[in-house]
């Protein structure tokens, strides 16, 4: 489990047991947990199983009924997990799958010290999240921003020493191209463009010369690398030559 949390780039978590009883080394924060629960809701068994109310097993040839302990799921609108937790160190946790027309969010409440508490914040935050977050398609933003900035400054590069001077730039795919934004904050999404526009040959295809930043009221929601997208080779002796007799020809024949 371990591994796996190393994996997934969770820094602040250690399993110290499988049953997850307190231990000084068993440990984690609510970011953590919410990326862990994200991993494994693409699992379909677990997802199924976090999303059933109850479940009739049968013990010895008697039927038994068991209930999820999560208070939300079937009544809190589109709650479809997760899981409720408790220790004496820990005290009432719990992890929420929620999803409202295109927005899905896990909320993460820990340290409650009832269950009653655990639950009223857990709808706080959910429903703060819904009423105030929109679902916001930054790279397409970023995309028509940055054939912007190319259709006004493509004629800007100097490239030293270069074979050619057909440059051919993108920006990198996002990992997370919708991102929730603060629906106040949509309207003063702005972008910074930091770009080199002085380079030197050779340039290989895959080579960052700058980036573009997405942010809103000071806060940054996303950044792209702006790539090369073919090779441009360094001049050689042949090219040499060929600009001088082209620059030759064209002073011989500006004087006749």
């Amino acid at each position: 489990m371990n591994n796996k949390a190393i994996e997934l780039g969770l820094t602040n978590s250690h399993f110290e047991s499988p049953h997850g009883l307190d231990s000084d080394e068993h440990y984690t924060t609510a970011y953590e947990l919410a990326k862990l629960s994200d991993y494994a809701l693409q699992n379909k068994t677990f997802l199924q199983i976090v999303g059933t109310k109850s479940y009739t097993v049968t013990i010895n040839g008697f039927p038994k009924n068991i209930s999820n302990t999560n208070e939300l799921l079937g009544n809190l609108n589109g709650v479809y997990g997760i899981k409720t937790g408790f220790t004496n160190g820990a005290n009432r946790c719990l992890v929420t799958a929620c999803k409202r027309n295109n927005m899905d969010i896990i909320c993460v409440v820990l340290g409650a010290d009832t269950k009653k508490f655990r639950t009223q914040d857990s709808i706080k935050l959910i429903e703060y999240s819904f009423k105030n977050f929109q679902y916001v398609n930054i790279e397409d933003l970023m995309n028509k921003k940055f054939e912007e900035w190319k259709s006004e400054n493509m004629n800007s590069f100097l490239i030293d020493k270069a074979s050619n001077s057909n440059l051919d730039i993108s920006i990198s795919k996002l990992e997370t191209p919708i991102i929730p934004v603060k629906k106040e904050n949509i309207d003063k999404i702005d972008f910074s463009i930091d770009i080199n526009t002085i380079l030197f040959a050779p340039i290989n295809q895959g080579h960052i010369i700058g980036n573009i930043t997405a942010y809103s009221d000071s806060l940054n929601l996303s950044n792209a690398d702006v790539i090369v997208n073919n090779s441009i080779s360094k001049r050689n002796s042949f090219d040499y030559l060929y600009l001088f007799f082209k620059d030759y020809c064209n002073i011989l024949f500006s004087n006749i």
